[in-house]
């Protein structure tokens, strides 16, 4: 992307329809860390690349909790992230508090995407830099909302925003169709398979991603948003290698290949 006359401010319109700031802060989206969601009838899953800026640092945080039934997981600039995700926490303390009920999570998104939206109307603002993944529970069952720095947001049954998350969206659309019926730990080992393709070569550990889970429980209470234990999700890690590695052949099939092989050329 190049700087042109189009782009001095969101509010100016290029002759092709375009708004160029839009098109810049979706582009911040996608530099961002690679973050993933899955949602079955009951749970919903939210994982992250946990990515340092340089090796003397310590990564950004790219989950939060918004409230006990729901939860962003973000892509982009993560200061955006800290305000969007303040902004949603009060809009639900703030329902709580007059309707005594939980804030349902398809209106916790429409309230985000309007405020992302009123910075597209006005010059001397600028778009949010930054993608969120909201995962929540209410009386209709679990959602996973995908909301735009355009103001737009799409429900998914499972979806993966940030850098390289073309192979994460690869990986699930294999196997979304299934995502409805899957227990809690299942969402959880797709969720690492996922961010697992968007390394790209670098081993997957608990220190560099992050996992959280909301949903209703087998007697129908609700299991708060909470992040996953490092030493749980490592030992998710170890049992999918397990599963992953081949079995090693015998000492008596070796012998036996060595003694079929046949004799080197000098």
């Amino acid at each position: 992307m190049f700087r042109n006359q189009y782009d001095t401010d969101v509010t100016t319109w290029s002759p092709a329809g375009r708004l160029f700031q839009m098109e810049y802060a979706m582009e911040a989206v996608k530099q961002g860390s690679a973050c993933v969601g899955l949602c079955s009838l009951t749970h919903v899953v939210l994982a992250s690349v946990n990515k340092a800026a340089s090796e003397l640092s310590s990564h950004q945080r790219k989950v939060f909790r918004v409230a006990d039934h729901a939860g962003v997981a973000l892509a982009g600039l993560t200061a955006d992230g800290r305000v969007l995700s303040r902004f949603l926490r009060d809009e639900c303390i703030n329902h709580s508090f007059v309707y005594e009920a939980p804030l349902p999570v398809s209106r916790l998104a429409l309230r985000l995407a309007d405020k992302a939206q009123v910075c597209t109307q006005r010059s001397w603002k600028r778009p949010y830099g930054v993608g969120l993944l909201v995962a929540g529970l209410d009386e209709t069952g679990a959602h996973l909302y995908y909301n735009c720095p355009s103001g737009n947001y799409f429900e998914y049954q499972a979806f993966a925003i940030g850098s390289r998350c073309q192979a994460a969206k690869t990986f699930l659309e294999r196997r979304f169709e299934g995502y409805k019926d899957y227990t809690p730990e299942q969402l959880v080992k797709d969720a690492l398979s996922a961010i697992k393709e968007t390394l790209q070569g670098e081993k997957l550990s608990s220190s560099n991603c992050t996992v959280a889970i909301v949903g209703r429980k087998d007697d129908g209470t609700v299991e708060p948003f909470k992040l996953i234990d490092a030493t749980r999700i490592q030992k998710i890690i170890d049992s999918m290698e397990a599963a992953e590695a081949p079995t090693e052949p015998s000492s008596t099939q070796e012998e036996g290949r060595g003694s079929d092989a046949a004799p080197m050329d000098i």
